[in-house]
């Protein structure tokens, strides 16, 4: 039985037809728009050694705003770890040609620095910086996948200049809604 289901997966996956490339513009995350089901794992403790991976699953629901140039994403998930949410704030930079990507944790409120970058090839990569326990990091976000109905994301850390990343969020989207 998890053979059949495992094998419809991949195979609606297979005939899921892929988006076009986004092509570095405003509209890079127009995929995005719509209802998702999120499936993510955290490490509990990053860049500490501590390889302890903990699962949440929820919602994802992401608005366009100003005509589709902007949007905004709430995240919703749970699970053995606790709850998280928040917003996903994403502006573009028309002079720059780059998007400003920001996080807003519910339970803080507190805005982190922006993640800046964009799409080539079909693949999304932001970098910004940030601090952890106290102490300066760098920050990569990485979309990949990208079809109309399915999208990876995972982000990592590094806490020596760049030289090395720890991925310490990963996370399947689906979509089960179009534009909200």
């Amino acid at each position: 039985m998890r053979i059949s289901a495992l094998f419809l997966a991949l195979w609606l996956v297979a005939l899921t037809p892929p988006l076009a490339a986004p092509s570095g513009g405003q509209h890079d995350f127009d995929f995005e728009f719509g209802s998702w089901t999120a499936h993510l794992k955290r490490i509990l403790h990053p860049l500490t050694g501590d390889k302890t991976w903990v699962a949440y699953s929820g919602t994802s629901i992401v608005h366009p705003l100003l005509g589709g140039r902007e949007n905004v994403g709430e995240l919703d998930v749970r699970g053995s770890a606790g709850a998280i949410q928040g917003l996903t704030i994403r502006t573009f930079d028309v002079t720059k040609g780059q998007w400003n990507v920001t996080w807003v944790n519910a339970r803080s409120g507190a805005l982190t620095n922006p993640m800046i970058g964009g799409f080539h090839d079909g693949v999304g990569l932001f970098y910004g910086s940030d601090t952890y326990d106290g102490k300066p990091i760098l920050v990569r976000f990485r979309f990949t996948g990208l079809t109309r109905r399915h999208f990876g994301f995972e982000q990592a850390f590094s806490g020596d200049g760049g030289k090395s990343w720890e991925v310490n969020w990963t996370a399947i989207f689906d979509k089960t809604r179009d534009k909200t």
